[in-house]
């Protein structure tokens, strides 16, 4: 590895250059108080380090983490405009496949294709719309959060019997596979999420109207429980996005909303006995992995900040949104987060192959355009999506675009994506009964 060394003295001054012009400008702009600017710089000063300070490695197009300023290369390219809208990054893993599955690398580039397709890219919409770039991954530690040392050391281990095999099996209860790419493309992956973290906290210390961010990546997180990987997922990367908001950003009270089709067991097993972290799944009864049950809340001083709630099958927009008025809001506004991070699967569209509610693109813009507003209203708009599950290329890429344009307060296009012709009557009844039970369990 070669590596690429500013003395400390030159990174120093050539940090202060760039962070103090910026800091004038926010002084003028929002007249911030001696203590908010302070603890702004720091924040700046933080975000620089972790965004733009890194080793590369030759003939490795991976950015690599590292823990000191020795060997480090400087870049201001990636630092996000104060009046974004919208911060988003991607991690396609594209080594990470195996074909016919349907966790596929072409889940994210079908995304990022329909962002483009329908003008909402910074090519069309300047630096409202901002992709977040170069940016470092995770590290063992930020991993070791969430996940048990053993399983990480053993995960990178396997990947010189997958170079010598091409595709393995690393879950027992499921077919999580990996390839040769799959431990270095999972740390980019957690990596893209934390640094959308970065941003949007640094962002709320200096606008009351921060950006919301997007992390397009894969493999996805949810279901990977403490001690291993599960249910095509490696790393829990949103359970690490939460340790880190905490240990590093002091955010302590992280309010988790999963709206994936299947149980995020993973997240729910990381927290189960944490109260600073409200976990909060939606999810088909009696999907995989058979998780999820109303009558688990948490357990010790986490009891009561689990909230299951499983739908019936042929769930749909309307059962949706009795959902969010009358569960996930009020569960909010008692939590009173720093923080809201969303496990955003898009499976439970009524196209996807791998389960059976009835989401449309519209229902994804009525959640992203309610999360987004109890954000601003609860935790200064801090709030990052991660992307889960989605393994209709169409109705995935379809209702990430309408996601955005929630986020972007402009009309829906659901009306356009999808046909209502081939909707079927919601069980209303079994619907509100589970609704109704979950709010006399937490009191709701």
């Amino acid at each position: 590895m070669e590596l690429r060394a500013l003395p400390s003295s030159a990174l120093s001054e050539h940090l202060i250059s760039c962070i103090v012009p910026r800091y004038i400008k926010i002084k003028n702009i929002c007249k911030l108080n001696l203590k908010e600017k302070a603890a702004a710089t720091r924040r700046s000063f933080d975000q620089l380090l972790r965004f733009n300070l890194r080793c590369s490695a030759k003939g490795d197009s991976a950015t690599v983490s590292a823990s000191n300023a020795h060997g480090m290369e400087l870049s201001f390219s990636n630092i996000p405009p104060h009046d974004a809208r919208i911060l988003y990054s991607v991690a396609p893993s594209m080594g990470h496949n195996k074909e016919n599955h349907p966790e596929s690398n072409l889940r994210v580039p079908a995304i990022v294709n329909a962002l483009e397709a329908f003008e909402l890219t910074s090519k069309y919409r300047g630096l409202e719309v901002f992709e977040m770039q170069n940016f470092p991954p995770a590290s063992v530690d930020d991993i070791a959060r969430v996940h048990a040392r053993a399983y990480v050391a053993g995960l990178e281990k396997a990947m010189s019997r997958a170079t010598d095999e091409g595709i393995i099996f690393i879950d027992g209860s499921g077919p999580t596979y990996a390839t040769e790419t799959t431990f270095q493309e999972s740390l980019i992956a957690a990596g893209a999420g934390l640094s959308l973290v970065d941003s949007v906290v640094s962002a709320s210390i200096n606008s009351p109207n921060p950006p919301i961010g997007f992390a397009l990546i894969r493999p996805p997180g949810h279901h990977a429980i403490p001690n291993g990987p599960m249910g095509f997922c490696v790393f829990g990367n949103i359970a690490v996005a939460a340790r880190y908001a905490q240990h590093v950003h002091g955010l302590s009270r992280v309010l988790i909303i999963d709206f994936d089709v299947h149980h995020g067991n993973g997240t729910c097993d990381a927290f189960y006995d944490d109260p600073n972290v409200f976990f909060l799944s939606t999810h088909q009864v009696g999907s995989y992995p058979g998780t999820g049950k109303i009558e688990q809340v948490g357990q010790g001083k986490g009891e009561g900040t689990t909230l299951n709630l499983p739908l019936p099958g042929g769930s749909g927009d309307y059962a949706m949104r009795n959902v969010f008025d009358e569960v996930i809001a009020p569960c909010a506004q008692r939590f009173k987060p720093d923080i809201i991070l969303v496990s955003a699967g898009y499976d439970a569209h009524v196209l996807d192959p791998l389960a059976g509610l009835q989401f449309t693109a519209g229902t994804y813009y009525m959640l992203a355009s309610s999360i987004k507003q109890l954000a601003k209203e609860l935790c200064k708009g801090r709030c990052v999506f991660f992307l889960e599950g989605g393994y209709n290329l169409q109705s995935l890429s379809h209702s990430v675009v309408d996601t955005f344009r929630a986020f972007l307060g402009e009309p829906s296009l659901a009306p356009e994506f999808d046909d209502p012709a081939i909707l079927y009557e919601e069980p209303l009844s079994k619907a509100k009964q589970v609704i109704q039970k979950v709010k006399h369990l937490h009191s709701l």
